[in-house]
């Protein structure tokens, strides 16, 4: 049998670490420049730790998605399903409470979940994650949204649509769930099976039914922004009147809920406009008292977290440029035995000045061109007897043609200069040059 990939996951290939490479340096710096401080979380935790976040009636992520398992040691452990429990967990462990608030912290990596495989849902699938730790404040969940705005654009991507929400306080949730529940039982039979499970136990959940017959029955019914009582309200009108004063345009959407238990008021989520179904790039949303469920302090905080995977495929979508891998600046070719330890020795002294590669065989000059204009090479170096004895090597620019010996002590300071193909900065002999060796 044919070893393959499991289904659900990827292998992410050279050609494909530019790309990620460049959105997580994006990443980064748009982040850093917040102050936005970046943490590792460890991939697995206690089970306990994303049962007691998500609460018991959290969609059926508890019961279906998580991958959980027993160590050698009968430790109950979970692959985590996403970041938010592991970094708060980390955030209450380290007592980060005492540090300046709001605490600002990303990170990003593997999640997992035992998902139904389509394009952009992944069994391990990569995400970057926020969190904004310690204030209560809606200019706190408005710099949340802002900042995934921020990193969107940075990466080159238009057409961003903030849909923005909120799902209340316990207490708003508690009775639109109730209202839910009294208006969908009576057309349970109806429903679809995955939506008479989140009726049971989550019935805001209901309002994300997929199914035709599920979505026309929910259609009519009152959504979670007409449940809000006025300090809720009053927290979703702050929200959305910084977005205003900043110039971030968003769209109110009353249907936005959130499977996890632990989401209070402002919830969002952030979509790619004009690259079809699949646009929702991430989202999130206020999660106050769940540090608290975690063991730690009673502190009030908001996150989000977007899918690298739907980035990408979003920016390929919409056209923009992927990032390019570094070129070779030179390409060194043995045209003998003793040239081939020779070249790889250079090689590893000039690598402290640009990138340079190498052969491994002796190979005829023609041949070393071919494979130097393979690697992408932007020179081909040939060495040889006659270049040994002269201390030189015949320096090709490949774009141009344009060629010369070049001692290696000029190597480093040639190599760090990016030529172009019509004159490769100095590179092509001077006329001054060209009359003396015509003489």
């Amino acid at each position: 049998m044919k070893l393959r990939a499991v289904k659900g996951t990827a292998d992410r290939l050279p050609a494909d670490q530019p790309r990620w490479h460049h959105l997580l340096d994006v990443t980064s710096r748009v982040l850093g420049r917040a102050g936005v401080q970046e943490i590792t979380p460890p991939v697995f935790e206690f089970a306990e730790v994303f049962e007691r976040s998500v609460g018991e009636a959290a969609d059926l992520v508890v019961q279906k998605e998580m991958y959980t398992f027993d160590d050698r040691g009968g430790r109950r452990l979970t692959l985590r399903p996403e970041f938010t429990a592991g970094v708060l967990r980390a955030y209450a462990e380290h007592g980060m409470h005492t540090w300046p608030s709001p605490v600002k912290l990303w990170s990003h990596g593997p999640a997992f979940r035992a998902e139904n495989v389509q394009r952009g849902r992944y069994r391990q699938f990569h995400q970057v994650n926020v969190e904004i730790v310690g204030s209560p404040a809606p200019v706190a969940d408005a710099e949340a949204i802002a900042l995934f705005v921020d990193v969107l654009r940075a990466l080159g991507l238009r057409g961003v649509r903030v849909a923005l929400g909120s799902v209340g306080d316990p207490e708003d949730r508690a009775r639109f769930n109730a209202y839910l529940r009294d208006a969908l039982e009576p057309h349970a039979a109806a429903l679809t099976e995955t939506s008479r499970g989140r009726l049971r136990l989550n019935p805001m959940r209901v309002l994300d039914a997929k199914d035709p017959g599920d979505q026309a029955l929910v259609a009519p019914l009152k959504r979670p922004l007409d449940f809000l009582n006025p300090a809720a309200r009053g927290h979703f009108d702050a929200v959305a009147a910084c977005l205003d004063a900043w110039g971030i345009s968003y769209a109110v959407d009353p249907s936005i809920v959130r499977g996890l238990d632990y989401y209070r008021r402002t919830a969002f989520e952030i979509h790619a406009e004009g690259i079809g179904a699949q646009s929702a790039l991430g989202g999130g949303g206020r999660y106050d008292g769940l540090v608290a469920q975690l063991g730690g302090p009673d502190v009030p905080g908001i996150g989000w977290a977007l899918g690298i995977e739907r980035v990408l495929d979003a920016l390929d979508q919409a056209g923009v440029a992927r990032a390019a891998a570094e070129r070779p600046q030179l390409y060194l070719v043995a045209m003998d035995d003793e040239a081939v330890v020779e070249a790889a020795g250079l090689a590893r002294t000039l690598r402290a000045h640009a990138r340079v590669e190498h052969g491994y065989t002796k190979r005829a000059p023609g041949k070393g061109l071919r494979d130097a204009d393979r690697a992408g090479a932007v020179y081909a170096g040939l060495l040889g007897g006659r270049e040994r004895a002269a201390g030189v090597v015949q320096l090709k620019h490949l774009a141009s043609g344009i060629e010369r010996q070049v001692p290696f002590a000029d190597l480093p300071a040639l190599l760090a200069i990016e030529p172009s193909p019509s004159d490769p900065d100095g590179f092509a002999p001077t006329a001054a040059a060209t009359a003396s060796d015509a003489a």
